[in-house]
């Protein structure tokens, strides 16, 4: 009789909700809440690449941060490994630290100006106690700055000594200190020129392949997150709305909302044109949502049951996981097909100079 292997995915997020208290009045009485994330589901399995894309303050950069507990989740599970992390005490927390990191937005920001990049990537080590000696140390942080482009005698520099990209691969190479096996990428390249954002993007892509990493990649760059994920996650005011295979979403999308910010990505060629949804309105206050589906004011299709029946996320296809009460109608309408064309290459590389 043949065992059957039940793998347990690496990230399991289950029914996640973060919460912020709005405050009125003298003794600051909360009055009501901003439901930044709203009931989110869903499983990263080990050595995969997730993508989360939306508009802004849809609750992308929040639900990554609360999976690694940076902003503690107001209810909801977050299983690690099998390990819950909600509601873990820190002492406890503290080990699973080193398993997770994060690449943040701003790269200059997120270093202390006032460190050496070598002693920022020691502090990493010397943090988790992974600092063996003072050469092994240097030894270290010599193959983290190779590993992602730099040269070694850039660990005596500050980070105003350089530019943006070359900050961001800093970032990198901070967060594979302690070498993780999850990184949540919090728009790692939405702050760099097109040209730079291709190189670390390219890089990303290199290291998953060669450490075995598994990428929680939050971006608003569509072009960029269909090749760099193998599914991809598409949020509306805290809520996932489709996920799917990243080819499957990008050819058969099967929610209104992710058909229109498809629409809008351009192609690099003047002979070509594709339809363009534009979305009317604005995106409803996370604070007082809509009733019925929170797409509604704002969707092409919205029907008489879009404004009464919240609708779940279910799967439409094998795989492809759509909240619409009419998913099979959005793929019939998705405008440009066959204008593919985001600026890669046949490789699977953006376009640009090779780190």
């Amino acid at each position: 009789m043949t065992d059957v292997i039940v793998r347990t995915p690496l990230v399991e997020v289950t029914d996640l909700r973060t919460w912020f208290p709005i405050r009125k009045g003298l003794f600051s009485r909360v009055v009501g809440h901003v439901k930044a994330v709203d009931g989110v589901s869903f499983t990263v399995d080990a050595g995969e690449v997730l993508g989360v894309v939306g508009e802004s303050g849809c609750g992308k950069t929040t639900t990554g941060r609360s999976i690694l507990r940076l902003i503690e989740p107001t209810s909801g599970s977050v299983k690690f490994d099998g390990q819950e992390l909600v509601g873990l005490p820190r002492r406890d927390l503290q080990p699973l630290r080193r398993q997770m990191q994060i690449v943040f937005q701003d790269p200059y920001s997120s270093l202390n100006p006032r460190m050496s990049i070598g002693t920022a990537l020691t502090e990493a080590l010397t943090v988790h106690g992974l600092a063996r000696g003072r050469q092994a140390t240097h030894d270290r942080v010599e193959e983290l700055l190779t590993l992602v482009g730099l040269s070694p005698s850039h660990a005596a520099r500050y980070p105003h000594e350089f530019s943006g990209g070359q900050r961001q691969r800093i970032g990198v190479a901070r967060a594979l200190a302690v070498s993780p096996r999850l990184i949540v990428a919090d728009e790692p390249v939405s702050a760099l020129d097109v040209s730079i954002q291709a190189q670390i993007v390219n890089l990303l892509r290199d290291l998953q392949r060669r450490l075995h990493l598994t990428y929680i990649f939050v971006a608003h760059d569509l072009s960029v997150v269909e090749h760099i994920s193998d599914r991809v996650a598409v949020m509306y005011l805290g809520r996932i709305v489709e996920l799917a295979p990243s080819r499957a979403l990008y050819r058969s999308p099967m929610h209104p909302y992710t058909v229109a910010l498809l629409s809008a990505i351009p192609i690099p060629d003047p002979d070509r044109r594709r339809s363009r949804i534009v979305l009317g309105g604005d995106v409803p206050s996370p604070s007082n949502p809509p009733a019925g589906c929170r797409f509604h004011p704002r969707c092409y299709m919205a029907q008489a049951i879009c404004r009464t029946d919240d609708p779940p996320l279910r799967e439409v296809a094998p795989g492809h996981l759509s909240a619409c009460h009419f998913a099979e109608q959005a793929m019939a309408m998705a405008p440009g097909k066959d204008g593919e064309a985001t600026g890669w290459e046949e490789t699977g590389r953006l376009g640009g100079t090779e780190p």
